[in-house]
């Protein structure tokens, strides 16, 4: 992966076809939750309250978290406490080791990525399955996912048809994809009768009860905890809630803002283990509180993950989530990476428009394009700052602080209407990578306003 935003994306817009599909296919997700918010004449008032929920819990987390785990533990589950990567990984091995498990099959979890379990667990010979369709597409082909929601929603059927060939024999040239669906559902089947141990991630964390939440459209996660007796959950600390009031409204805008669902086909609820098994919560840091303690940009613990602001971003549409230089893209995810590394993700602050239409769509209203902004505003004073933009808002600065050099400059613009192309649509200019040069008018809106204003005296 490249360490530039921009860099990648122009690798990724070489395919003019991969690129309108990209744009269509999340721009279609977009409208459909516009259509279910327009559905609901109460929309913005959930929007309302899940914001101050998910605020007054962040900023009560220690209560919260400390009534979850009692309760949790009062209904007879094992709760752990990670404050980081390493340590989270090393309690899922202690688990996995004292049941002597050689399998895992695990339904998706952006944390587990964010912890690079699955390198983690495979290094110490244990087999790890992806059971969501989309993240075993990627594991089969070794990718990481590109979309928090639908993460392999890049990928074409041929694509998908190739690989099954290769890894579980497949008819050749068949992409039909009923037919292939058929043929991932057998091959996850085996692996949940023969695993060990289940995985999930968690949704939600209900303080009140102690159970934990969590929203497929596969039922991979019901799988994944029906046959095998241990159960791990991963749980970040921000995804607690209150209770099951909360969790009404949540679960209202959870799908319709992710997918444009009124609801997924599946919402699970894991309160306690299944008779003669055992189920551990592990409770997940890993900077969330020093996240909370950013006066600027803690409201990104409130948001829930279901990728609306990356469906509605035109620059992710358009340049892909592997541009990236955070595992998790889109606007979100700048400000995540960030918070994770300025130094490894800075280039990402750039991949925003501040058109500001993530904020519009965010059920728990963070504020990203805001937060992005005063990322940018900070660069300078890190040396992160890009040269020929900062060379470039020097000249500007110097041209709109002295009028006379302004008004000289929109007289002398529209000759480079009769410049030739090749002098125009030179390396530097980045506007010409894309675009044709536009044509300066002949005469500019301060001289027409100007002659306006001496028509209406007279």
């Amino acid at each position: 992966m490249s360490t530039k935003h921009s860099l990648a994306a122009e690798k990724f817009i070489q395919d003019s076809n991969r690129v309108t599909r990209h744009d269509q296919t999340f721009w279609s997700v977009r409208a459909k939750r516009d259509a279910q918010a327009h559905d609901l004449s109460e929309w913005e008032d959930l929007r309302e309250a899940a914001s101050q929920i998910k605020k007054h819990t962040v900023t009560h987390l220690a209560d919260y978290l400390q009534k979850f785990e009692e309760n949790a533990t009062r209904n007879g589950v094992h709760v752990h406490w990670a404050k980081d990567a390493a340590e989270y990984n090393d309690i899922v091995m202690q688990i996995l080791t004292e049941h002597q498990v050689h399998k895992v099959v695990k339904s998706k979890s952006m944390l587990t990525e964010e912890c690079h379990l699955n390198e983690h667990l495979e290094k110490h010979g244990i087999e790890v399955v992806e059971t969501d369709l989309g993240e075993r597409i990627l594991q089969m082909m070794k990718l990481a996912p590109s979309h928090i929601v639908m993460p392999a929603i890049h990928i074409t059927r041929e694509q998908v048809g190739h690989c099954f060939e290769e890894q579980i024999q497949s008819e050749k040239g068949n992409y039909d994809p009923t037919y292939l669906t058929r043929c991932a559902r057998y091959h996850l089947r085996d692996n949940f009768m023969t695993a060990e141990c289940g995985m999930t991630g968690a949704n939600f964390g209900i303080a009140e009860t102690g159970d934990v939440v969590v929203c497929t459209n596969e039922g991979n996660a019901d799988m994944s905890t029906s046959v095998p007796k241990l159960h791990i959950v991963s749980m970040g600390l921000e995804k607690l809630i209150p209770n099951y009031e909360a969790m009404g409204v949540f679960h209202r805008l959870l799908a319709r803002c992710g997918t444009g669902q009124a609801t997924t086909v599946y919402t699970s609820h894991f309160r306690k283990p299944r008779p003669g098994g055992e189920m551990h919560i592990i409770l997940v840091d890993n900077g969330r509180s020093s996240i909370l303690g950013d006066e600027e940009h803690w409201q990104t613990l409130k948001c829930m993950r279901c990728g609306a602001c990356m469906n509605t971003c035109p620059v992710y549409r358009r340049s892909g989530g592997y541009s990236y230089t955070y595992f998790i893209p889109g606007p979100i995810g700048i400000n995540l990476g960030m918070l994770k590394d300025r130094n490894a993700n800075y280039h990402n602050v750039s991949a925003c428009t501040l058109c500001c239409s993530c904020d519009n769509v965010c059920p728990v209203k963070v504020d990203l394009s805001t937060q992005i902004y005063r990322w940018r505003q900070r660069l300078d004073s890190w040396g992160k700052a890009n040269s020929m933009k900062k060379a470039m808002s020097k000249g500007m600065k110097l041209m709109f602080e002295h009028p006379a050099l302004y008004g000289t400059a929109l007289k002398m613009a529209p000759m480079a209407n009769i410049l030739p192309r090749w002098m125009t649509n030179v390396r530097m200019n980045a506007w010409a990578k894309g675009h044709e040069m536009p044509e300066f008018a002949k005469k500019s809106f301060h001289a027409q306003w100007k002659d306006l204003k001496k028509g209406g005296q007279k």
